[in-house]
């Protein structure tokens, strides 16, 4: 029985090894997840600036690219460890669908870094560096837009609050940064001027605590300047733009160092037509000439939006001075620079809806899906085929444990039923070892009573012969026999009262004697019991043969059959032997 079970175990180990065949290890998965890592790093690589760019895929890389990504997916969920390599994947894709404007994916990807950071954050020491502290508050701020595109505005808040708490934790610009960003959030989608205006205060105490000459300052200044244009506060706002025309002109970009060409325009443009809202044509035209001589040195760089800008301020101060043409042809001309953005922006944004069409995630992922299904069901095939067995293995073992239980069951029964058959013999054999001995203590009661009584026969027949010598006897003679008679009456009744008393008394205080010589000579009789104990207490021969009522000779009699019972050899004295007992 044995034997087989070890059998039949080895076979379904045997099929649990095959079921796990299909089942990739941490390091077979890591291996396959950096040769297609590579692969995808030759066609994009992670440092080029266009694989952020939507427009640099065409409908075939772009399939190809999310194939890829989904494989990379799996793959990395077989991976045990490597925390490091898990969350700059995470952060990568999070950041690549942002820039391509996959708002949903990123949020996804983002997530995945979010929940897996919380969930690892002590064995991920690398999250402490500035470089993914950089990444983090980029993280917090690109979920929280892309929530805001989504129209999820109340995720999209709860980002903005996430970066700020994250923020603050660490000195830097990210904290002022997080906080005007929040500011933004109000502002353009919430459109409470009152919560985007605080928050931009704050973001402003806080750059300024930090850097007051950082180019973020300029930015919340130009936020709130344009709070206070909303609100009609031209007079409020025309120092913050004043102030950002003069920053910007001589501030660089911390990264770039280089000017912030745009901004200086929007700065100028703006700070031109507050002055005209405010009718102060003369200090608006002398912006204004500022201003076109800044176009005139970066006239081959300047965005289109800039120049929409600088149109602007040219129909405000046009308008101004109440020079209606000159406003008309700037009007004309913002129209048709703005329809010529609008169109090529269109086609760009039609060109890409259309292959996203063709190639929606839907598809790609409706793809993987197949593949992941086909993969699973032929893992959960061979998983009911190993269950099935691990079943029919485990019915086998219960039978041939069934079997051998019944078996081992059936072995002891039988061993109990001989067991209770020998218990009972021997309680048999004591029943009548019992009764024997019963039965033998009765029998020397009986001969005990027998020679009483012929004792007591004798007595009679003595008493007989005396009557008859009474009636034969003259007259002297017959009272002095009749006086003999009947002390010899009374003495004879005296005695066995006397006697019975002393042999009662005897019993009692001889029982632990009486006892141990029942259990060592049970064949003795009762009165042999009483010669043994008279004995014991050294009462001379004579005075034995009195109190049993017989004579020296039958005394003698006694003693030799007691020797024989208690197995003495004849060099033993009976007198010592039962003292020492």
């Amino acid at each position: 029985m044995r034997s087989c079970i070890v059998l039949l175990w080895l076979s379904f180990l045997g099929h649990a090894v095959l079921a796990q065949q299909n089942t990739l290890s941490s390091q077979e998965a890591l291996t396959q997840f950096n040769h297609l890592w590579e692969d995808m790093n030759r066609t994009f690589p992670e440092d080029d600036f266009k694989t952020y760019r939507r427009t640099s895929f065409t409908e075939a890389q772009l399939q190809t690219y999310l194939s890829q990504y989904y494989q990379l997916m799996d793959l990395l969920n077989s991976v045990t460890g490597h925390h490091k390599l898990k969350v700059d994947t995470y952060l990568h894709f999070g950041y690549w669908f942002h820039q391509i404007e996959f708002p949903q994916q990123a949020i996804t990807a983002y997530n995945h870094f979010f929940d897996y950071s919380a969930t690892f954050s002590s064995s991920l020491e690398i999250l402490d560096q500035e470089s993914y502290i950089k990444k983090q508050n980029y993280a917090y701020s690109a979920t929280a837009e892309d929530y805001a595109k989504l129209n999820q505005l109340d995720k999209a808040s709860q980002m903005h609050l996430a970066n700020i708490a994250f923020s603050k934790a660490y000195p830097g610009i990210s904290f002022p940064s997080a906080l005007n960003n929040y500011g933004l959030f109000f502002y353009w989608h919430k459109h409470d001027l009152e919560n985007a205006l605080k928050y931009f205060k704050e973001a402003q105490r806080a750059t300024l605590d930090y850097n007051p000459n950082h180019t973020l300052i300029g930015s919340i200044r130009d936020n709130i300047a344009d709070v206070y244009v909303d609100q009609g506060q031209y007079a409020l706002a025309l120092p913050l733009y004043k102030t950002n025309f003069h920053f910007f002109q001589h501030t660089p970009i911390e990264t770039t160092q280089q000017l912030d060409s745009r901004r200086l325009i929007s700065a100028g443009a703006q700070l031109v037509s507050t002055y005209v809202k405010l009718n102060r044509i003369t200090e608006a035209e002398a912006t204004f000439k500022t201003l076109q001589e800044i176009k005139a040195q970066q006239d081959q760089q300047l965005h289109p939006y800039s120049t929409i800008e600088i149109l602007q301020a040219k129909e405000d101060l046009a308008l101004g001075q109440a020079n209606p043409m000159t406003a008309y042809h700037a009007s004309k001309a913002i129209l048709t620079l703005s329809d010529s953005i609008h169109e090529a922006s269109k086609k760009i944004d039609e060109r890409w809806v259309n292959e996203f069409n063709k190639i929606t995630f839907d598809r790609v992922a409706l793809n993987h899906k197949i593949d992941q299904m086909n993969k699973e069901s032929k893992i959960k095939s061979q998983r009911i085929n190993l269950w099935l067995f691990a079943l029919v293995f485990s019915i086998i073992l219960i039978l041939l444990a069934s079997l051998f239980v019944r078996r081992r069951q059936h072995l002891i029964n039988a061993k109990n039923k001989q067991l209770l058959a020998e218990k009972t013999l021997e309680n048999s054999t004591l029943k009548v070892k019992q009764l024997n001995f019963k039965i033998a203590s009765k029998e020397r009661d009986l001969s005990d009573f027998a020679i009483n009584l012929s004792q007591n026969q004798e007595w009679v027949a003595l008493l007989a012969q005396k009557i008859e010598a009474l009636k034969q006897a003259n007259q002297q003679e017959k009272n002095k026999l009749l006086e003999d008679l009947e002390n010899e009456i009374n003495n004879k009744v005296t005695f066995d009262k006397n006697t019975k008393d002393f042999f009662e008394r005897l019993d009692k205080l001889s029982d632990a004697f009486y006892s141990k010589l029942t259990n060592d000579f049970p064949s003795l009789s009762k009165n042999e019991i009483r010669l043994c104990s008279l004995i014991r207490l050294k009462i001379d021969s004579r005075s034995i043969a009195t109190l049993q009522n017989i004579t020296l000779a039958s005394l003698n009699t006694s003693r030799y059959r007691l020797r024989k019972k208690l197995r003495l050899k004849k060099h033993k004295n009976l007198d010592t032997f039962i003292q020492n007992i």
